[in-house]
């Protein structure tokens, strides 16, 4: 099945997660190449405004300042999105029941794998946390 069509059904997974406070981290790794861009972290963080998520843009040239903002789901989403197949093949949701991975292969396919959960809580997330 076309990667962006298991996106769409992975993401569910992440908004139901959020919804029912079991969301713990999302990460993107396993960058295709060798980009400035090493990681983007989202790690939730409860506001006065409901359920948001830190963002953070990490880089490994120590001459680009990693980058963090507060962000929606949905703005979340489309962060993570714009970011899929260009930069990085997997993106990893860790909650407190399951972790559940998304991964693309090389013909574009999208896959979605379930393992034990690696958190057991939700911690909020602080500025300069990971």
């Amino acid at each position: 099945m076309d990667y962006q069509d298991v996106f769409v059904e992975f993401w569910e997974h992440v908004k139901e997660s959020a919804k029912a406070d079991r969301f713990a981290k999302l990460t993107m790794a396993k960058t295709i190449g060798k980009p400035n861009l090493r990681n983007i972290f989202l790690r939730p963080a409860q506001t006065s405004e409901g359920f948001r998520v830190l963002l953070k843009l990490r880089y490994r040239s120590r001459e680009t300042e990693d980058e963090e903002t507060e962000v929606t789901l949905d703005e979340a989403y489309e962060v993570v999105k714009s970011h899929l197949r260009k930069s990085f093949f997997s993106v990893v949701l860790f909650t407190t029941t399951k972790d559940i991975s998304f991964k693309i292969n090389k013909k574009g396919a999208g896959s979605i794998t379930e393992s034990a959960p690696t958190f057991n809580e939700v911690r909020l997330a602080q500025k300069d946390d990971e």
